[in-house]
C-alpha cells in the first residue's frame, strides 16, 4: 500500500526527549524499563498472548518483551495498520522502547564478552552450571504449577551439584586437564561475578527511568541511531522513516467502529446518543426553502464548538478542545486488523477535504464511509478522553442531527506503579516471634545467570524469540485504547464525560437552528425537539447506546 507520503531522506527528523506531554505517555514509556514478568500484561487484556519458552532460562521479562513487541509491531517493515492513540504520544513510547532496547544492548555487548572468554575456554563447566540453574529454574515453576518435575529433577538437580563439585576439588584427571578441569568450574564464578557487577549497573539505570517516568518526571529517550548522519547509513535512515511514517498514521482522519462493545476504536464505547429529526418544512411567508447541504450545516457547528471555551462567567470552563471532520469506517467487533482507505482521494493517511466534504453531503444512506464532525477533549494528564461526534443527515424532507458521546477511561495502574525495593520478611535471630524486612540484592544470581544466557543470542532475535518465548499484542492494536479501563468507577472523570455533555448538544443544536432559520426553514418544531434533547442530556446515568433489543 503506498501511503503517499514523502519518505525522502533529510526532509524529517524525529524528536527525541519530547516526553512530559501527558502522564499516560510517561506511564506506557516506562513499562520499556521494567523487570518485572511479562504475565501482568494478561490479567490486564485477556487478548494478550504469551507464547511459552522452551526453556525457561530465555525468557524474558517485562521490559525486554514489551520492548521488543512495540518496536515490531509499530515500526516493523511488514507491521499492519494501527489505531491511532488519543491522548497519548505513540512515537515518545517508541522511541522509549528504543532507547530501553539500547542500554541493554550496550550491556549485552559486555556480557557478551565474557560469555565468549569463558564460555570458549570453559565450555563444559559453563554448561554444567548453565544446566543447573535452568533445572533449579524450572524446579522453581514446577513448585508453582504444582506439575512439572518432581523428585526426579531434584535428583538430577542434586547430582549435577555434586559433580561440579567433585570436578573443582578431585578432578579425575591427572596433568594438564587436572588443573583444566579444575579451573573450568571456578574461572565460570569468576565470570559470574564481573557479569553481576554489569548487570547490577544497568539494573539501577533502568530503574531510575522506570521510576522517573512512573513518577512523572520527564526522562529523555536518547535515541542517535535514528538520525542518520550520512547518506549511507542505511539503517538509520529507515528506522527514521518508521517514525515519521508512526506520526503520520497517528495524525490520520480515518476512524473504525468496531460494534457496541469496543466503540470507535481508540475513542472508547458509545454511552450516549441523542437525535433530531424532523420535517423541513418553508417558515410563514416563505414560499421555498433556500437550498442548502448538509456541510453548510456541520460547517456552522464547527464555527459554533469553536466558540465553547469563551463563557459569560469569569470561573472554569472548558480546556482547549480538538474539533476534526472524521472519515469513520465499519469494521466488525472481532476483526484481527483494519485497513484504511487508499486512492487518490488520500494523502499520508489523511483522506483530504474535497473527499470528506463529498462524504458529508452525499454517502448518508447504503454502504460506504460516513463523516462526522468531532470534538475531543484530552484531560487527566491524558487519562481521560471524552469524544462528541456530530453527523448531519437529510433523507427524503428530513433532516437529522445525531450527537453521540464516547470515553475512553485510564490506562490501567499498573503503568503507573514505580519501582519497589526488594525485600524478604525473616524472623529476628533472637526475637523470634517477631519479623524484620530485609532487602535483597537488586539481581540476584539466577538474574544475572539468565541476562548473561540470554546476552549472546540478543543479536539473533529470531532464535531468543524460538527459545524464550513472545509477547503478542492484542490486535487492532493501538497503545492507547488496549490498556485502557472503565471510566465510570472513576468518580470525577465520569463527572467530567457527563457535563461536557450538554454544553456540546446545545451548541450543536443551535448552530443547526441557525442554519436551518437563515435559509426559510420553519424551526419550531426543531426548537422544541432541542429543548427536549436539553432536559434529557441531563440524566445522571450514562446508558448503553450500542445494546439494541432486538
Amino acid at each position: 500500500m503506498t501511503s503517499g507520503f514523502d519518505f525522502s531522506p533529510g526532509a524529517q527528523v524525529p524528536l527525541t526527549g519530547s516526553d512530559g506531554e501527558t502522564g499516560a505517555t510517561q506511564a506506557l514509556s516506562s513499562v520499556a524499563y521494567r523487570d518485572s514478568a511479562m504475565t501482568t500484561l494478561v490479567e490486564i487484556n485477556e487478548d494478550t498472548k504469551i507464547k511459552g519458552p522452551r526453556l525457561s532460562l530465555f525468557e524474558p521479562n517485562l521490559g525486554e518483551a514489551w520492548s521488543r513487541a512495540i518496536t515490531v509491531r509499530m515500526l516493523g517493515a511488514a507491521r499492519g495498520e494501527l489505531v491511532q492513540s488519543f491522548g497519548i504520544e505513540p512515537q515518545t513510547v517508541v522511541e522509549h522502547c528504543l532507547a530501553a532496547n539500547r542500554i541493554r544492548q550496550e550491556r549485552d555487548t559486555r556480557l557478551t564478552v565474557l560469555m565468549g572468554v569463558f564460555g570458549v575456554l570453559f565450555l563444559p563447566g559453563v554448561l554444567l552450571w548453565l544446566g543447573a540453574f535452568q533445572l533449579r529454574k524450572s524446579l522453581a515453576s514446577a513448585r508453582a504449577g504444582g506439575k512439572r518435575y518432581g523428585v526426579l529433577g531434584g535428583a538430577v538437580l542434586a547430582v549435577t551439584v555434586v559433580l561440579a563439585a567433585l570436578f573443582a576439588i578431585r578432578p579425575p584427571f591427572s596433568g594438564f586437564w587436572q588443573l583444566y578441569f579444575r579451573i573450568m568450574m571456578i574461572a565460570p564464578v569468576i565470570g559470574w561475578f564481573w557479569a553481576k557487577r554489569i548487570c547490577e549497573r544497568t539494573a539501577k539505570d533502568l530503574r531510575d527511568r522506570w521510576g522517573g517516568l512512573a513518577g512523572g518526571s520527564g526522562v529523555a529517550a536518547k535515541i542517535p541511531e535514528a538520525v542518520p548522519r550520512n547518506p549511507n547509513q542505511v539503517r538509520a535512515e529507515k528506522l527514521r522513516q518508521a517514525l515519521v511514517k508512526l506520526g503520520t498514521e497517528q495524525a490520520s482522519n480515518v476512524v473504525f467502529y468496531a460494534g457496541g462493545t469496543k466503540g470507535i476504536l481508540g475513542m472508547g464505547s458509545r454511552w450516549g446518543s441523542w437525535h433530531m429529526a424532523e420535517e423541513l418544512v418553508p417558515a410563514e411567508g416563505v414560499t421555498d426553502i433556500n437550498p442548502f447541504r448538509s456541510w453548510d450545516v456541520i460547517r456552522a457547528i464547527h464555527d459554533r464548538l469553536r466558540m465553547l471555551e469563551r463563557t459569560p462567567l469569569h470561573t472554569g470552563g472548558f480546556t482547549k478542545p480538538s474539533i476534526r471532520h472524521w472519515v469513520v469506517v465499519q469494521t466488525t467487533e472481532k476483526a484481527g486488523k483494519i485497513s484504511r482507505p487508499t486512492g487518490t482521494e488520500v494523502e499520508g493517511y489523511t483522506v483530504k477535504d474535497f473527499e470528506i466534504q463529498r462524504i458529508c453531503n452525499t454517502q448518508q444512506f447504503g454502504k460506504g464511509n460516513r463523516h462526522y464532525l468531532g470534538i475531543q477533549f484530552t484531560l487527566w494528564d491524558g487519562n481521560l478522553v471524552i469524544t462528541l461526534m456530530t453527523t448531519v443527515t437529510v433523507l427524503a424532507h428530513t433532516l437529522r442531527v445525531d450527537v453521540t458521546a464516547h470515553a475512553l477511561g485510564p490506562i490501567n495502574g499498573l503503568f503507573t506503579s514505580g519501582p519497589s525495593a526488594k525485600t524478604k520478611t525473616v524472623s529476628k535471630p533472637v526475637k523470634f516471634w517477631e519479623t524484620k524486612s530485609v532487602n535483597l540484592p537488586l539481581i540476584d544470581s539466577t538474574e544475572v545467570v539468565r541476562l548473561a544466557a540470554r546476552a549472546p543470542l540478543t543479536w539473533f532475535p529470531s532464535i531468543l524469540d524460538h527459545l524464550g518465548g513472545t509477547l503478542t499484542l492484542p490486535e487492532p492494536f493501538g497503545l492507547r485504547h488496549t490498556w485502557a479501563e472503565k471510566l465510570w468507577p472513576h468518580r470525577f472523570m465520569a463527572d467530567d464525560a457527563l457535563r461536557a455533555a450538554t454544553p456540546v448538544l446545545r451548541a450543536v443544536h443551535a448552530a443547526a437552528i441557525q442554519v436551518m432559520a437563515e435559509n426559510g426553514v420553519d424551526t419550531s418544531h426543531f426548537t422544541s425537539r432541542s429543548s427536549g434533547l436539553s432536559g434529557a442530556v441531563q440524566d445522571a446515568a450514562p446508558k448503553k447506546a450500542d445494546v439494541y433489543d432486538a
